[in-house]
């Protein structure tokens, strides 16, 4: 497993338990890579869902995953801020088609002021139980999501003050050279 070079235009591919794809995103520009952390950027990209349907994102986003955490995030640049939508998900793998991750359902949405509200428990039950997720994967999750609200209220990673304002710099300068 190699990781993505610097510039490059990759897709991102979004799994579920079961094996089966959930959602792919056609391009996203690569910003950082390295084997335990991917951070990109992209705007008004093709994304495709599971059922074939297609829609195109509204705002510029700069993405972060991460090998070691049970989490992906992503900034997505408003005109009244930067609101977050973390993925609680497998760690990334890449390989030459794209970068990959099972998607867990459990989502933290986070505003601008840094509020955040945990979304799709119901969901998520319900895919536990359908596909068996083993205990141990229910109990790295839970604990990724406490992680995760930590990284919050402390502002660590991509939520740090600037974070995303200066990476999404960097994809200008990759979309205007």
């Amino acid at each position: 497993m190699g990781f993505p070079i610097e510039g490059e235009t990759i897709q991102i591919h979004s799994y579920k338990h079961n094996g089966k794809i959930h959602r792919i995103w056609d391009a996203t520009t690569i910003l950082k890579g390295s084997r335990n952390m991917v951070i990109g950027g992209n705007d008004r990209t093709v994304v495709t869902e599971s059922d074939g349907r297609t829609w195109i994102t509204r705002e510029p986003a700069i993405c972060y995953f991460h090998a070691k955490y049970w989490f992906n995030i992503i900034g997505m640049l408003r005109e009244d801020g930067i609101y977050y939508y973390c993925n609680i998900s497998s760690p990334f793998i890449y390989d030459e088609e794209a970068l990959k991750y099972i998607d867990y359902d459990l989502d933290i949405k986070v505003f601008p002021d840094m509020t955040y509200t945990l979304l799709d428990q119901d969901e998520y039950e319900r895919h536990r139980r359908q596909m068996n997720y083993p205990a141990v994967i229910d109990q790295i999750l839970h604990e990724n999501v406490e992680t995760l609200k930590n990284w919050i209220r402390q502002r660590k990673g991509p939520f740090a003050p600037d974070f995303i304002d200066t990476w999404y710099e960097r994809y200008l300068t990759y979309r205007n050279p």
